[in-house]
């Protein structure tokens, strides 16, 4: 949380830290921080903070280390402002978690180590190797449509991770008539199965859950697959019978990233 405060007495927070009413809300006052880190205000819990021992924040938190103070009265910290939104989460959540599309770990794992939290420099650098190890394995995505009720439109992929954003892709485009996934297709960590449609009077492939619940063309989730795997960064590598004039009219598509 990024805020500008008024600058706090020391005295009167030391006062405040003795005091003898019991008063929660002076107990909660009390326990805030508001740290600057690279011109970025984060405002905190002292306990946060202090999560790690050993670390650096809990030791400027106890007052071990010496920390710079601002203009505001609030501990001035040179380090990469934005980043350390990451490092004030990790403490939170006691988890590394982070944005999809992330590509500063370099910089992290520095973060990590200023802040001398190992275990933050352990998950950074447990991310970082995770995704080495997937670049360098070949990802196939096929789109196959037998235009056939017992088989209909088949979506394999060997990443889960394609398999679950093309799902919420499916659910967010058909939002108006779907709620959830629909049970009945099939659906693992590797495949996604529509079995179920009936031809409307223009061939028009409607998908339809057990109950005849009119979810969405085959057509459109064949749409929203392709796009999806281009977006992705997947590459077309073959395609069969696209005679029809229109790559979502392909019997099997074979993508690789």
């Amino acid at each position: 949380m990024e805020q500008r405060i008024n600058r706090t007495d020391k005295d009167s927070e030391d006062k405040c830290n003795n005091t003898e009413d019991g008063d929660p809300r002076t107990k909660c006052k009390t326990s805030l921080l508001t740290l600057n880190v690279g011109g970025y205000l984060y405002i905190t819990q002292k306990q946060t903070l202090s999560k790690y021992p050993d670390s650096y924040l809990e030791g400027v938190v106890n007052r071990k280390i010496f920390c710079p103070i601002d203009a505001d009265g609030h501990y001035f910290i040179d380090r990469d402002g934005l980043l350390f939104r990451h490092v004030l989460n990790f403490l939170r959540n006691g988890e590394l978690l982070l944005p999809e599309g992330f590509q500063e770990n370099h910089l992290l794992a520095h973060e990590a180590d200023f802040f001398k939290l190992k275990a933050l420099n352990e998950a950074v650098k447990a991310r970082w190797e995770k995704e080495q190890q997937a670049a360098r394995e070949t990802t196939f995505l096929e789109i196959t449509d037998n235009h056939d009720r017992s088989q209909g439109l088949r979506i394999f992929c060997n990443a889960p991770d394609f398999i679950s954003k093309i799902k919420a892709r499916i659910v967010l485009v058909s939002k108006s008539r779907l709620d959830g996934f629909p049970e009945e297709f099939c659906f693992s960590s590797n495949v996604i199965q529509f079995k179920h449609f009936i031809k409307s009077e223009n061939g028009t492939r409607l998908v339809l859950k057990e109950d005849n619940t009119f979810v969405c063309t085959l057509e459109t989730l064949k749409f929203e697959a392709i796009m999806m795997a281009l977006k992705c960064g997947f590459r077309l590598l073959t395609s069969l019978d696209c005679s029809k004039g229109s790559i979502v009219q392909s019997d099997a598509l074979h993508f690789i990233k």
